[in-house]
């Protein structure tokens, strides 16, 4: 691979990232009037994470991680993944962390960072799977902001230089992903369907039950749009 197309890897993967500060930022601003439109947004920007989260399990984590495992292999990874997922939401339910949200972004950005740099190396395109991961991460961001706020009132700008350091994981683990992890297909097949079990357990016990609104039906759309992205992507680099 030519330099430029690794350092096209970077930028790719330092705006995914960046999308968790930016999320952030924007959970900065509350108060919104009326009240109604408020939750309105809140309950949308989940909706738009749950979209691109399934969207990026149905386009790119699963295709790519069946193509060099067997049937049973990958069902393992992925109800591994599943159970996985599960684990840490009852530790942290348990626990009563304000990082909740936050420790459920790092453990889908990772695994997705890495899937993004192997993609590279072995010659695919990155540009879907950023879009995706971007637009995951930025309602994450918000969600992961807005939960550690009250704990951190004093200390704001702090919490989103947190998430600024955070956004790093992105390019330092799609090289891991680039110079490592390509040379062992299956390990990395492997690694997509544990992520993928995970992310979808996520979507239906932390993200879904919040989309809805009693007599409010335009939150759902979120999910929608967060979709199409991918399908918009994914046909436009097909």
């Amino acid at each position: 691979m030519q330099q430029a197309d690794i350092v096209s890897l970077l930028i790719v993967a330092s705006v995914a990232g960046l999308a968790m500060p930016l999320g952030a930022l924007i959970a900065t601003y509350q108060g919104i009037q009326p009240k109604w439109l408020e939750n309105e947004l809140r309950h949308g920007i989940l909706a738009l994470g749950a979209g691109a989260l399934i969207s990026a399990v149905g386009l790119v984590l699963v295709p790519e991680g069946i193509k060099d495992v067997s049937v049973i292999t990958a069902l393992c990874c992925f109800v591994a993944g599943a159970l996985a997922f599960m684990a840490l939401d009852i530790y942290l339910a348990k626990k009563k962390s304000a990082g909740s949200q936050l420790a459920a972004m790092l453990s889908d950005f990772v695994p997705e960072s890495i899937a993004l740099g192997t993609t590279a190396a072995l010659g695919g395109g990155t540009l879907l799977l950023g879009v995706l991961i971007a637009v995951q991460n930025l309602p994450e961001g918000f969600n992961a902001y807005r939960e550690m706020l009250p704990k951190n009132k004093r200390r704001s700008s702090k919490l989103i230089m947190l998430f600024v350091l955070m956004a790093l994981l992105g390019p330092v683990f799609s090289l891991l992903g680039f110079y490592y992890l390509a040379q062992f297909p299956v390990v990395m097949s492997g690694i997509m369907l544990f992520a993928a079990g995970g992310i979808l357990y996520s979507v239906f016990q932390d993200i879904a039950p919040q989309i809805r609104m009693e007599n409010h039906w335009l939150p759902p759309l979120g999910g929608i749009l967060g979709f199409l992205v991918g399908v918009v992507g994914h046909m436009l680099e097909g």
